[in-house]
């Protein structure tokens, strides 16, 4: 089996680490991530919640809405608004007339049409007792992303990246725009279920595509404009939303995005790695050929050719590698936690997933609550991801994974418990100030959410790594699904949420330094050198100088990589690469 790794190496030296082949494909395959983008965060405008009131019928009635905002501010209404502890005006209930000190529980309500004129909330009245319908319908996408790491995960370890990623894309566009039509709650709900599902497929099988083609010194790079590509997804929810006020018209926008995904089936090959770990030998090299054909032209032509039939001899004389005819051991998610490193390595990045998921989207879904233009918020909230990604690309490479996760997290974290307590009364320049500290807490987080990514393809074989990249991500998935009721608890104590969020990130930053470091290691291929990888490193043992090699068949392909017939296709790459 060692043979066959060694040769897999050999082939995708053939490839090189990075040209003209893996930017047309990465262009291609980012696409996934501007929708997602696009897709997680369309309800923060499709179904967003303006400032609301009781409605008044001695003032409402008597007014239509080209005078709105006097009927918003009139004295009439703000003397029968009572006033909560933390001195701001209750959105819910009015005073009675007739006995001053007892509040009555609003019937109808008022919405400011400032920014918002249209929204699902609006229409549905998602406020107040009725809160639970938005935190639902946020609750029920992630859930959809949850159920479809788990299931699509693993059926693209077992029948290909590419027939997954095409599947997802098509359920993405079909539920995407009929979820802009449905007149029930109900119904509503299932499409948004089904749009998560479509999400996350190609979301996952396009960055473990990426992650597979691309040399190791190139993953922290790709990895980190995957990740930008999502923050463009942010910034055109703001864009969208800001130019187009009919709900309904915004949300099928939204949806048809996913048309850019669909020429993918002729454009996007098969991952080379995935191929070969089925025993689809000549499939492999069909993709490798092609790839060095627009890195290198012909160079590599007639190299490949002999490797194709010295491998074909060598399967014929001694019956190692039965190219597509041996069965292939399939995979499942209980081959995660059937070694104690690998299980224990997966409960740390699951929680890692988790936490990340939970501080990013519990930032990014209620930007419309922070102080200022709402659009504007989530612009700044996409926007701000880009100069961290660029940031945590650099340091990455510099630090290594471990340390700077581990450092961002807790950043993270400090920074949302501090805008929780800034934010907690009605002052206005505190309210700015909270807005400013969370979008450096997001831009520590969103730091972190890009390296947990290229960690989680790092630390698991081949074998398992969309298996892995599913199950974990399904933690996000979970906390994603909770957020939207952590947020409810604001109705206790308007601090209470963040402090959640701050005290969970620097919980996981803290264990994330019992993970080995990837930097500069090849990846595990088998399920052997997976268990084995890292073993002994944490960053404790790394201060005191005891860190071991990664596995001994990992190092093994490393100094292999550092053949004659592999430096000059890897010029490129840094000396850390070799093991």
């Amino acid at each position: 089996m060692k043979k066959v790794d060694n040769d897999l190496e050999e082939l995708i030296g053939f490839m090189g680490p990075f040209g003209r082949y893996q930017m047309f494909q990465f262009v291609l395959l980012a696409l996934a991530s501007v929708n997602a983008g696009v897709h997680m965060l369309s309800l923060v405008t499709v179904a967003a919640v303006p400032e609301h009131r009781c409605f008044v019928p001695e003032v409402d009635e008597l007014l239509n809405g080209s005078v709105r905002a006097v009927a918003w501010n009139d004295s009439r209404v703000a003397d029968l608004r009572p006033t909560r502890p933390d001195n701001s005006k209750d959105s819910c209930h009015l005073l009675d007339e007739v006995n001053g000190s007892a509040w009555t529980p609003c019937e109808r309500w008022v919405f400011d049409d400032t920014y918002y004129v249209s929204s699902r909330a609006i229409e549905w009245e998602m406020v107040c007792d009725k809160r639970w319908m938005e935190a639902l319908a946020k609750s029920v996408y992630m859930s959809g992303l949850l159920v479809g790491a788990v299931l699509l995960g693993n059926q693209a370890d077992r029948f290909g990246r590419k027939p997954v990623f095409m599947a997802a894309a098509v359920l993405q566009l079909v539920v995407g725009t009929l979820v802009a039509f449905v007149p029930d709650f109900w119904s509503f709900l299932v499409l948004r279920f089904l749009y998560g599902v479509g999400t996350v497929g190609t979301l996952s099988s396009s960055f473990v595509l990426i992650m597979e083609m691309v040399g190791p010194t190139y993953r922290t790079g790709f990895g980190m404009a995957f990740q930008s590509s999502f923050s463009v997804g942010i910034v055109l929810v703001a864009l969208w939303g800001y130019l187009i006020p009919d709900r309904q018209l915004l949300q099928a926008v939204y949806g048809l995005h996913s048309l850019l995904l669909l020429p993918q089936w002729w454009l996007v090959d098969e991952s080379a790695r995935w191929l070969w770990s089925q025993g689809r030998t000549r499939d492999a090299v069909r993709v490798v050929s092609r790839a060095s054909r627009m890195n290198y032209g012909d160079k590599y032509k007639s190299d490949i050719a002999n490797f194709l039939r010295k491998d074909s001899a060598t399967a014929d004389a001694t019956g190692d590698v039965a190219e597509e005819a041996a069965p292939v051991p399939q995979v499942s998610i209980r081959d995660l936690f059937k070694t104690p490193n690998m299980c224990r390595r997966m409960f740390n990045v699951s929680l890692n997933w988790f936490a990340n998921s939970l501080v990013y989207y519990g930032l990014s879904l209620n930007t419309g609550q922070l102080a200022g233009n709402p659009f504007l918020n989530l612009f700044v909230a996409g926007v701000v991801d880009v100069p961290s990604y660029i940031l945590t690309g650099i340091l990455m490479n510099l630090w290594g994974r471990r340390s700077l996760i581990s450092t961002l997290m807790i950043l993270g974290g400090l920074a949302c418990i501090t805008a929780a307590f800034l934010s907690s009364g009605d002052d206005p320049v505190a309210g700015t100030a909270a807005t400013a500290i969370v979008m450096i807490g997001k831009f520590f987080i969103a730091g972190s959410f890009a390296i947990i990514y290229n960690y989680s393809t790092e630390l698991f074989p081949t074998a398992v790594r969309n298996t892995a990249l599913g199950a974990s991500s399904m933690c996000a998935r979970i906390s994603g699904a909770l957020c939207p009721f952590i947020s409810l608890l604001d109705s206790l104590n308007k601090s209470l949420p963040s402090t959640i969020f701050g005290c969970v990130a620097i919980t996981s930053g803290l264990l994330s330094l019992f993970l080995p470091e990837t930097l500069g290691r090849p990846l595990p291929q088998t399920m052997e050198e997976g268990e084995h990888f890292g073993d002994g490193d944490t960053a404790f043992s790394s201060c005191l100088g005891r860190r071991r090699p990664a596995s001994r068949a990992a190092s093994e392909r490393g100094r292999r990589s550092d053949s004659p017939t592999h430096q000059s296709l890897r010029q490129g790459q840094d000396s850390h690469e070799m093991s």
